[in-house]
């Protein structure tokens, strides 16, 4: 049967003053009305029904996670004792699918997404669940770049799979330069979007041979001891600890308008913008402006004559920033005092 795991742990630092360690960017309504957390279950539940979707996310969120996610059984919410990145998170909710269902087949995907088409995800993840399942492979997504980004991963397919629309992963890129990420669209690269889909004894037979990190604590979750599991792995991502390892990787492409929203400006591709390619959200004003994001839940915010400004008000802190510059906020809460980032929960 088809499981889902949502992967919901993290802070979204790159969403200062709003995303707080109480409240992160996966619980805040980004994209629209709903939270991103809201949509990314919202989007799977057709493909995957209630019983059968996890959310991994730490102990201190699940409370609010749950609250959002009221359709789904209590017990689906995994709470980590602590962030150990992606690979220990998804060998987890793997493992509690494997005890409910031998034969899962399980679809991974991230909270703080978007996506502008989602009848087309959920026809690509069918398909990146039926490749998992018939060629017993590891399969990743990916989405056809749209332009040149060195804040994405990249997979660069290889040989094709016969019977299939699916390739060989030939190799991944991580967050290349813009000239280098050029190159790789060229080459016919594709963003990791990192939706990937595998069978619960081909994601643990993997795993078992390539990542070290995990393979001697896998039998602490065979006990139901996620306290010892999760003091015995190393923090490794999926990616790197599996993906970039395995030899049997598989990517499928498609489009169906992936998009990671990984800082403020991102909120200018993901909402509807003014003739003058302004979003706004809350009480928020652009006048004789161009090509800004002002957000405003606390007070009114007017932009007046500015162009590529990033503006932000949020409980009696107001940021302003170039949309260029948005996405380096971790470097500015290092240089911030804590009475500032602390009681923010960054």
């Amino acid at each position: 049967m088809r499981w889902a795991v949502v992967l919901a742990g993290g802070v979204g630092s790159r969403f200062w003053p709003v995303s707080t360690a109480a409240r992160p960017k996966q619980l805040l309504p980004l994209a629209g009305d709903r939270s991103l957390v809201e949509d990314a279950v919202a989007r799977v539940l057709p493909l995957v029904p209630a019983a059968r979707v996890l959310v991994v996310t730490s102990r201190s969120l699940a409370p609010a996670i749950a609250r959002a996610l009221p359709d789904l059984p209590p017990a689906n919410i995994l709470g980590e004792p602590f962030a150990a990145s992606t690979a220990p998170a998804l060998a987890w909710a793997t493992a509690v699918a494997a005890r409910h269902d031998p034969e899962a087949v399980v679809l991974s995907l991230h909270a703080d997404w978007t996506v502008r088409d989602p009848a087309a995800f959920r026809a690509v993840a069918a398909a990146a669940l039926d490749l998992a399942a018939a060629h017993d492979v590891l399969v990743t997504v990916g989405a056809h770049p749209t332009r040149a980004e060195p804040g994405y991963g990249y997979v660069v397919p290889g040989a094709s799979i016969p019977g299939t629309s699916a390739r060989r992963v030939a190799r991944f890129a991580e967050k290349p330069t813009a000239e280098r990420a050029a190159a790789l669209i060229a080459e016919g690269a594709v963003w990791n979007t990192g939706l990937f889909a595998w069978t619960a004894r081909r994601f643990r037979a993997e795993i078992e041979a390539h990542t070290p990190e995990l393979a001697a604590a896998l039998g602490a979750l065979d006990r139901d001891d996620v306290e010892g599991y999760y003091r015995t792995v190393k923090p490794v991502s999926v990616d790197v600890g599996l993906f970039e390892r395995t030899e049997r990787g598989a990517t499928l492409a498609a489009d169906f308008g992936w998009d990671d929203v990984g800082s403020w400006a991102a909120l200018a591709r993901v909402r509807p913008a003014d003739a003058a390619g302004n979003v706004t959200a809350g009480d928020a004003h652009a006048v004789e402006t161009r090509d800004c994001v002002l957000w405003s839940d606390d007070g009114t915010v007017v932009a007046f004559g500015v162009e590529g400004l990033v503006v932000v008000r949020t409980a009696g802190i107001t940021l302003v920033t170039t949309a260029d510059r948005a996405a380096g906020l971790k470097r500015l809460l290092d240089a911030l005092p804590a009475s500032l980032t602390g009681e923010r929960g960054v």
